[in-house]
């Protein structure tokens, strides 16, 4: 059974001057979330910058953010790391602290074989009772999970979907050949979310939701009623917010724009700092067309 139907938004973390986490401001963006209509949150995620944050932070932050959400939408935890081990710890935690579910990417970096690609991901399915959606990044870890990858994952304990990032769409339409009422394939770019709704997937796991949480959820939604072209017409409008977006590397320009918004600071842990001179000229010109600011 799927986590989630619809739109999920891969919630930024924010920060203070001073580089500790303003959980104030978490909460605020998870009622304001909820408010617009959001179907689930992602906590710790890539947007989250989870890869910066110890493991105090990183449970602290979930655990504010399930405490927040009070069961009104599913919470899912980003727990994946190229060190199993710590892969199940945050994965235990996590489901300690009350995640509906787990995000768990590929490891990165250390690009294990297939086969103990399997260990892993059933080493960590093993340590918890909570359903777990593979992520597949490779631009970000250097792994591909491949149809026929997904295929033997799918079948471990726990597992009941894919966030799939490949930009390939071959590659998705073969994956979502293997979609049921037991797995669930979300998109992992907000410029491909019509194409994979189109060929069987459940929605997406979002980053533009951050600012656009309401046209993000209705847009989905829009297509599971039949309303297929405002559904298109949305994702078309979105593309040039898109772009600004992703002109630097995930989550910079995104936690730029909620910046803009009013609902966080521009503040960053290093290696990650604020975006270049163009890129935030870019981005403003994007949100203003948008109506944003």
């Amino acid at each position: 059974m799927a986590i989630f139907k619809g739109a999920g938004v891969a919630l930024v973390t924010p920060m203070k001057a001073d580089g500790t986490v303003d959980f104030d401001k978490l909460k605020q963006l998870v009622e304001w979330q909820i408010a617009k209509g959001i179907d689930a949150i992602i906590a710790c995620g890539t947007t989250g910058e989870a890869s910066t944050l110890v493991d105090e932070e990183h449970i602290a932050v979930i655990e504010t953010v399930v405490k927040q959400t009070a069961g009104r939408v599913p919470v899912i935890a980003g727990t994946g790391s190229n060190n199993t081990q710590h892969g199940i710890y945050l994965s235990k935690e996590a489901e300690r602290v009350g995640a509906s579910g787990l995000l768990v990417v590929t490891p990165y970096y250390n690009k294990a074989t297939n086969s103990s690609l399997v260990k892993h991901y059933d080493a960590i399915c093993k340590s918890v009772n909570i359903p777990i959606i593979l992520y597949s990044i490779a631009g970000r870890t250097g792994m591909n999970l491949t149809p026929s990858m997904v295929a033997k994952l799918k079948e471990l304990p726990n597992v009941v979907g894919i966030k799939e990032a490949s930009g390939n769409i071959s590659q998705v339409v073969e994956i979502c050949t293997l979609a049921d009422e037991n797995f669930a394939v979300y998109s992992g770019n907000d410029d491909q979310v019509l194409p994979f709704l189109s060929v069987g997937g459940a929605g997406v796991i979002s980053t533009i939701a951050n600012i656009l949480p309401s046209e993000t959820t209705q847009m989905v939604h829009d297509f599971f009623d039949g309303n297929i072209a405002n559904a298109k017409k949305m994702q078309l409008q979105q593309l040039p917010l898109i772009h600004a977006l992703f002109k630097e590397v995930n989550p910079v320009p995104v936690k730029a724009a909620v910046s803009l918004l009013g609902r966080c600071e521009m503040n960053y842990r290093l290696p990650l700092d604020k975006p270049e001179d163009d890129t935030l000229q870019l981005l403003k010109t994007a949100m203003k067309n948008h109506g944003l600011i």
